[in-house]
């Protein structure tokens, strides 16, 4: 048995804990009937995408894409910055969506007094 845990599981840990995320996050989006929660599991899910994104962008030994005379003209030991920087516009995209979905759910809260999923859409049908 460990030697079937080893190289699928502990090996790349990274991947697991992004597939555990990203469970979390998918579960809390379909399954759950507040708002406020299913907000919350959409953060988390994005937050997988980064994470999954950043560790395929990681190389062990690798150095900054500065030329460097040490390392020469080796792109293989060199770190490609496009998926970090690609990860830093998504950053700041989850923070302007998740902003704006909150000041929707007060403005929802607010007019409808719920944010609860399916009484939200009782009081819908019903004006």
């Amino acid at each position: 048995m460990t030697e079937f845990l080893q190289p699928l599981v502990i090996d790349r840990w990274a991947y697991v804990f992004t597939i555990l995320l990203l469970s979390v996050g998918l579960y809390g989006l379909v399954m759950k009937k507040n708002l406020i929660k299913k907000l919350i599991g959409m953060n988390i899910f994005q937050t997988a995408v980064i994470l999954f994104f950043i560790q395929q962008a990681y190389k062990h030994g690798g150095t900054v894409p500065i030329y460097d005379t040490t390392v020469g003209a080796r792109p293989e030991l060199y770190v490609n910055p496009l998926p970090h920087g690609l990860m830093l516009t998504a950053i700041v995209v989850s923070v302007a969506t998740t902003g704006v979905a909150l000041a929707l759910l007060v403005l929802i809260h607010r007019r409808y007094e719920t944010l609860n999923e399916d009484e939200l859409l009782q009081k819908l049908r019903e004006s």
